[in-house]
């Protein structure tokens, strides 16, 4: 066990004080049911208060970043960070999933790739850090993982999706009827791929894939908006 937390350290490029924190955000409540530990040992607790401090850290680089951008705007930036996919790409970037202390069950049901759990964990040890170590190595491991996704996310303020364009689009007349469809699904449940096609009016527009409805559905509308 020491070894896979210090390898995880590593990874996080963080040296915990406490290691037992560290223990602490991996650990998911289906393992701390089979190895009959005290509910607090899981991470939990961890988890709800590494949500409130992505939410001020993620805020406040936002905040500063750009500061013409309005509260609208900030939030939508926010909302499109801290959310189970985000959070899961960059704890999968990262390879959480190996380090993860979870039930048999959990392990075999393919939990070390789930993205709830994956994001649930992120936030944990950003809960973890901040309590070792205060707000500065936080905002240092969070940073890290996600000022790319929030620069890019900042970038595009202003410019409307796929969905969007071909709504305003299409809906000049009043009769028209824009419908998306799932028309293909594969993968296993962490890693489910959609294939969706966008219709108008009962005609096929556009096809796109995406590993979720949303993504699939704007890529299908970005497929439309080149063939019109």
């Amino acid at each position: 066990m020491e070894n896979r937390l210090e390898e995880l350290e590593k990874l996080i490029n963080y040296k915990f004080k406490n290691i037992n924190l560290l223990k602490n955000a991996i650990t998911h409540t289906s393992y701390v049911h089979e190895a009959n530990l005290s509910h607090n040992e899981s991470n939990e607790r961890l988890e709800f208060l590494g949500d409130t401090i992505l939410n001020m850290l993620v805020s406040e680089y936002i905040f500063n970043i750009k500061p013409e951008i309005t509260e609208g705007n900030m939030t939508k930036v926010r909302a499109d960070i801290i959310c189970e996919s985000c959070l899961f790409e960059a704890a999968m970037k990262i390879g959480y999933g190996k380090f993860l202390l979870l039930g048999n069950g959990e392990l075999k049901n393919g939990g070390d790739k789930r993205p709830s759990i994956l994001s649930d964990a992120f936030e944990a040890i950003t809960a973890a850090i901040y309590i070792d170590s205060g707000k500065g190595e936080a905002k240092k491991f969070v940073l890290n993982a996600l000022k790319g996704k929030i620069d890019s996310v900042v970038k595009n303020i202003g410019n409307k999706d796929h969905k969007t364009r071909l709504q305003e689009i299409l809906q000049t007349n009043e009769n028209v009827k824009i419908k998306y469809e799932i028309i293909d699904e594969k993968g296993p449940e962490h890693a489910k791929e959609y294939t969706v096609v966008v219709k108008c009016n009962g005609k096929v527009l556009g096809k796109g894939s995406g590993k979720n409805k949303k993504e699939a559905e704007q890529s299908a509308a970005g497929d439309a908006l080149n063939k019109i």
